[in-house]
């Protein structure tokens, strides 16, 4: 009787797929308090042909999808949760990577290309090559987005130039081309059997194909990177049922949720608001507008998100791995944890400066072809300085870009919201509210992103079970980290010379 109560309590469950560079994910939320009630995790193996190439195997993230729905629902049934509860999917993926598949036999037709991949190089220089003026940031009016090597068009076109069995099925009407979240919807709801392709606006508007005002695929965009519109997904808001699930434990849940994963954050951490931002350990770092604002201090303009088909977009101002680097490279570290403890130790860099540019430099650079370094070392140096200088990267990086977003946005920001693994990194939080002056705030359920996803599924039309509403959202707990350095007083003048030391490294 308890456990039948207990089902009775719980309500309508939402589910999210977070599918990340690194890993999947299925999480399972109660619609009503938010509260996590189990998950399962799979990592993802990536392959690195060569130097600067990154791939991921598409069916390989596809089975980890189903690998993780059938465990959490093990674990739901095993927990007494009746998992017919279960209303709705959302989706949240790695943005930009790409990939292409056959339509006939649903099987890729090559290797996801990673959005840190950087063989596009010489595929972006011709580019840029024929553009008036040779300029970057001559399709920026349309897609808020320069001619980089991180967006998917140009990994597209490298594939559509390179791969035969991609020619020939652009050529023979048989290709469809999506980011990750095409291909599971895709996949989720029939493949070749009647499969819903499809985008939502946040993933579209990461490929530079896409008008971030007209909010659909651009006819001339498409012209300019001679890609075919009849290969592209259908745009579709964040917030909609797409299809419904055709296999599994879960056949006929609707999937009615999609947001790459920094715009899901946003959603989870219920930035909804002029001038609220949040970061990520990656520092990515998402200023939320609500009308698209043009940087002039190389920043990103990208859609935040499109709550329903009959809702207003929203915009963000975006920048766009450090811990895995000195694990797996140099062998300083086995956990985060231990990242966090080595730099504690010393509670200084020592003068030692980390520029952690491994796939070039980004916002506000966007210089594919720089190279990470490391400064300031001398004999005294040892691998805890250098931890600590690892930590101060990330912090310095989301300074300079924060002091950009200011003065494009003409919104001071009081305080940044925070996610992702190294939020449990203390240190790194107090570093981080520090250097920028202002609070950060983590908050106490750090799935931020899957929480975005099944906020946007269980808040869809024909779904309703998740209000989106200011006064019925759930307050969302959190830590807040003050600033504990005087801003008036000389310790900012050391700050700031450190960002200047960090900016004479990259030069």
């Amino acid at each position: 009787m308890a456990a039948s109560s207990n089902r009775i309590m719980l309500g309508p469950l939402v589910a999210a797929i977070d599918q990340g560079t690194s890993s999947t994910r299925f999480l399972v939320f109660n619609a009503k308090t938010a509260e996590l009630l189990s998950h399962h995790q799979v990592e993802i193996q990536q392959s690195f042909p060569k130097e600067g190439w990154v791939e991921e195997d598409p069916k390989e993230i596809l089975q980890s999808v189903y690998e993780c729905m059938d465990r959490t629902c093990e674990k739901l049934t095993q927990l007494n949760i009746d998992i017919s509860n279960i209303k709705a999917i959302g989706v949240t993926n790695q943005r930009e990577t790409t990939l292409v598949w056959d339509k006939e036999t649903g099987e890729p037709l090559y290797n996801a290309i990673v959005w840190l991949d950087l063989r596009t190089q010489s595929t972006v220089e011709r580019l840029i090559n024929k553009t008036p003026g040779r300029n970057k940031n001559h399709l920026k009016h349309k897609t808020g987005l320069p001619i980089s090597t991180y967006f998917s068009a140009v990994k597209l076109r490298w594939l559509m130039d390179n791969v035969d069995e991609v020619h020939k099925a652009v050529l023979s009407h048989r290709a469809m081309f999506g980011t990750i979240d095409s291909w599971l919807i895709w996949c989720l709801t029939g493949g070749k059997k009647g499969g819903v392709h499809c985008t939502d606006v946040t993933n579209a508007s990461r490929t530079m194909l896409f008008n971030i005002h007209t909010m659909d695929w651009d006819p001339d965009l498409c012209k300019y990177f001679d890609i075919p519109m009849e290969i592209l997904p259908k745009v579709r808001s964040s917030s909609e049922i797409y299809g419904l699930m055709k296999s599994g434990a879960l056949t006929g849940v609707p999937i009615s949720g999609c947001l790459g994963d920094q715009s899901a954050a946003l959603v989870g951490q219920m930035c909804f608001q002029d001038g609220q931002a949040k970061n990520t350990s990656k520092c990515i770092l998402l200023f939320f507008v609500l009308q698209p604002v043009m940087s002039d201090h190389g920043l990103l303009t990208t859609v935040a998100y499109k709550l329903g088909r009959d809702k207003p977009a929203c915009y963000a101002l975006e920048l766009g791995a450090v811990v895995r680097w000195l694990k797996d490279n140099l062998g300083i570290i086995q956990t985060s944890t231990e990242l966090e403890k080595l730099a504690a130790s010393v509670g200084t860099s020592y003068g030692c400066y980390f520029v952690p540019a491994f796939s070039g430099l980004y916002a506000p650079y966007w210089e594919p072809s720089a190279r990470g370094i490391i400064c300031g070392l001398t004999q005294f140096t040892n691998k805890s300085h250098l931890a600590f200088a690892a930590l101060e990267a990330v912090c310095f990086q989301t300074r300079e870009i924060l002091d950009a977003m200011n003065q494009d946005s003409g919104i001071p920001l009081n305080q940044l919201q925070v996610d992702g693994g190294m939020t449990s990194n203390r240190l790194l939080m107090q570093l981080q509210a520090d250097i920028l002056c202002i609070p950060v705030v983590k908050p106490s359920m750090p799935e931020t992103t899957a929480l975005g996803a099944a906020m946007a599924a269980g808040a869809a039309e024909g779904v309703s079970v998740w209000s989106l509403s200011p006064e019925d959202l759930t307050e969302v707990t959190s830590e807040k980290f003050e600033p504990q350095i005087n801003p008036e007083g000389n310790a900012t003048c050391i700050i700031l010379t450190a960002v200047s030391s960090e900016q004479q490294c990259k030069n």
